[in-house]
């Protein structure tokens, strides 16, 4: 396993990041049965604890996890199945979104994110996250709020960095912003969906996390499971599948308009490298700027062990160009005039696509 810095924080983490959201199933779920995020697989007690185990012996030390993941019990089988190791590895969890049917169980407000930090804490078994992240925006709460409630609760040691996930570029540049007029604690990480088939974060937060020395960590870097390669062009999604059953709260789409014809490219360079099209898929996201870490989850062992070796090697330049051109789309205004008019001042450094 190699490991990169997140951000600005020394923190070494490694390059995959083992996601919990599916642990947890049947009679274990807390809270209400509609609000489990059970689409996204279900993962019982033995095979959760056989797969952190796995993760650990291949030198993983980056956990990611949410309190809404299963209603809690995604971080309660997490902090179960760390036991004594919990001190060598980095817990991130996440809080933001309603558990319960409390009309203040909810938000970035002072009062939820004090009892949603203990919660968390007392589920993971431990007296401090590493990294607690904003699942996502709360327009109802200043973000000065929020961010003097997250600078108390690192004073108070219960959480030691703070991150977002799934926020606008304009929104995570005003928390950064804040921060410094105020003397505040920092957003160090940026948790945000990308993929091949959806590569949005490109135009505006993957420049601005690498100007602002803000580490990313990519959510569904096989977009969802599509690019593992199990879905044909033409065919049906396969019964029982995650994609079969997407749900409207999934909102994870990819964007690109032939996702089938990136799965060729893959396929190929799979075939020719005599590795997995999931392998290939994870690697490129690993090869992009900005990213520091990919978050990778599994219902099954055999999904992590596959995982686990798309960091046993690298895509070549020439591979890294064919796909980044099959995926390419057209970017929006002003992205094809800061691409195409304004590259006559354009450094090496530049990361626009």
């Amino acid at each position: 396993m190699k490991y990169r810095y997140l951000g600005d924080t020394g923190l070494a983490v490694s390059e995959l990041c083992f996601g919990v959201m599916t642990f947890g199933g049947g009679a274990s779920f807390l809270g209400a049965p509609d609000r489990n995020w059970a689409e996204f697989g279900t993962v019982p007690d033995d095979t959760a604890h056989n797969m952190i185990r796995m993760a650990l012996d291949a030198g993983i030390n980056f956990f990611d996890t949410a309190d809404v993941y299963k209603n809690g019990v995604g971080e309660a089988m997490l902090g179960t199945a760390l036991g004594t190791d919990r001190d060598r590895v980095i817990i991130g969890t996440k809080g933001r979104w309603r558990i319960t049917d409390d009309p203040n169980d909810i938000g970035a407000t002072r009062h939820h994110l004090y009892a949603a930090v203990e919660s968390s804490l007392r589920r993971l078994r431990t007296d401090y996250i590493d990294v607690y992240h904003i699942h996502g925006p709360d327009p109802r709460t200043s973000i000065d709020e929020t961010l003097r409630v997250l600078d108390d609760l690192v004073h108070s040691g219960k959480v030691r960095y703070i991150g977002v996930s799934n926020f606008a570029a304009w929104q995570l540049m005003k928390g950064l912003s804040v921060s410094e007029r105020r003397n505040l604690n920092r957003f160090v990480c940026y948790q945000g969906y990308y993929n091949l088939g959806a590569r949005e974060l490109e135009r505006e937060i993957v420049p601005l996390c690498v100007d602002q020395n803000v580490g990313i960590t990519a959510w569904s870097p096989l977009g969802g499971g599509f690019f593992t390669g199990k879905y044909k062009r033409g065919e049906a999604m396969p019964e029982g599948s995650r994609l079969a059953q997407r749900t409207p709260s999934e909102s994870a789409p990819l964007t690109h308009p032939e996702p089938h014809d990136i799965i060729d490219v893959m396929g190929k360079i799979a075939a020719e490298r005599g590795v997995t099209i999931a392998q290939v898929a994870l690697n490129w996201v690993l090869r992009k700027p900005g990213i520091t870490s990919l978050v990778i989850g599994a219902t099954k062992p055999h999904q992590l062990e596959d995982n686990l070796q798309a960091v046993e090697w690298e895509l070549s330049a020439d591979e890294l160009a064919q796909l980044d051109e099959v995926s390419d789309v057209p970017p929006h205004y002003p992205y094809w005039h800061i691409r195409d008019v304004a590259g006559d001042r354009r450094l090496p450094t530049d990361i626009y696509p």
